[in-house]
């Protein structure tokens, strides 16, 4: 064999190498950008919400004017939710606002007048549409954060890109998840 054709061979194997790990890169790359992506939609959802918070804080007051506590809450969660830069730190201040919302939510029952309140009635329904854009972003940001993290720690991956860092999951806390988990009762009035 000629050494030109061993040279070709060993140039052809060392640039089949460098394509193969060109597209691993690539493909971690994309998942990275994948979970930015998501974790950027997340954080609209929650901007969104916060920024409904004090037209609904404003509206309760007109009607609960000796609920201070619960309204109270509800800035105070907002402005944890704002203030919140980590995937943890979010989780946990969503987890405040969630528990803040609920309360007022509460409150507005024992005020007829409030839940038939039209802008309280508009608000309460973007909050509803705002916080299942937060669960779908939230599926959609674990979903890419477990792609990556699988294919960052399987080899060859976990050998040649060691730039490219697990990211953190956001997780749904115990009481909140066994409500999702658990089916709704169904019940019909005879």
């Amino acid at each position: 064999m000629p050494v030109w054709a061993i040279i070709l061979i060993i140039v052809g194997v060392i640039l089949l190498i460098a394509i193969i790990i060109a597209g691993m890169y690539n493909s971690l790359v994309k998942l990275n950008t994948r979970v930015d992506e998501a974790w950027s939609d997340i954080t609209v959802q929650l901007k969104r919400r916060a920024d409904l918070i004090p037209n609904l804080v404003e509206t309760v007051k007109g009607y609960a004017k000796h609920e201070s506590e619960a309204i109270k809450q509800v800035s105070d969660a907002r402005a944890k939710m704002m203030g919140a830069r980590s995937v943890a730190s979010t989780a946990e201040a969503d987890r405040s606002m969630l528990g803040a919302l609920s309360r007022i939510m509460a409150v507005s029952e024992s005020y007829p007048e409030l839940k038939a309140d039209k802008n309280f009635q508009q608000l309460s329904s973007e909050l509803t549409d705002t916080e299942d854009k937060v669960q779908a972003s939230r599926r959609f940001y674990n979903a890419g954060v477990k792609d990556l993290n699988t294919k960052i720690s399987i080899f060859p991956y976990n050998v040649l890109f060691h730039s490219f860092k697990k990211r953190e999951f956001y997780n749904v806390d115990d009481k909140e998840y066994d409500r999702v988990e658990k089916a709704p009762d169904v019940k019909f009035d005879k």
